[in-house]
Order: C-alpha cells, then structure tokens, then sequence
C-alpha cells in the first residue's frame, strides 16, 4: 500500500476554488489509478474524480465541469481543482491508491459565506 497525505483544504466561500494536493509515499504511484472522494456529515463516501496511471479520468455528475484532476508523477502527487464551488462540496476530502491500495487521512473543504 501507498501512504498518501493530502493538503489544501480550508474554508472558502461559495463560488470559489481551491486546489487539494495528495503526495505519495513511493514512485509506485505512477502505475496507480489515483481518486479523490469525499463523505459528508452524515453520508456515504463518494467517488468525485479518478485518474488512470495514463491520464484518462472520470467525474461524479455533480462535479463535471467544475473539478478537475491531474497528477504529477515526477513529484507522486496528484491534485484535485475545485472551482465554482457550492455548499454542497463541504465534506471530508480523501485521496486513494485504487490499483494497490491505501487511503489518505482526509482533508476538510468548508463552503460558506
């Protein structure tokens, strides 16, 4: 497994944006399909986006056109850009290694006025 550590959270207010990084602990992390998910008080947690070792990605509904995923495999890190952000973002963020697994310690995004 792959341990990951995320950053970037904090508290922004509707509309805004705000960039999630996640670094790996080993160069293992460019054959891993790498996601970000997140878990509201109170629900499940989610899939938001995924990234292939080669690049192709997939969103939740609720986030296309305004999230995007990238990565940066000479840095093992990979990164979640949220704008337009609304009130129904705010939840625990958390990284994962899909391909050989591990989880980051979740990052919290608070959208507010």
């Amino acid at each position: 497994q792959l341990q990951l550590v995320e950053s970037g959270g904090g508290l922004v207010q509707p509309g805004g944006s705000l960039r999630l990084s996640c670094a790996a602990s080993r160069s293992s992390f460019r054959f891993n399909t790498m996601g970000w998910y997140r878990q509201a008080p109170g629900k499940q947690r989610e899939l938001v986006a995924e990234i292939t070792s080669g690049g192709r990605t997939n969103y939740a509904d609720s986030v296309k056109g305004r999230f995007a995923i990238s990565r940066d495999n000479a840095k093992n890190t990979v990164y979640l850009q949220m704008n337009s952000l609304k009130s129904e973002d705010t939840a625990v963020y958390y990284c994962r290694a899909i391909t050989y697994g591990g989880w980051g310690q979740g990052t919290q995004v608070t959208v507010s006025s």
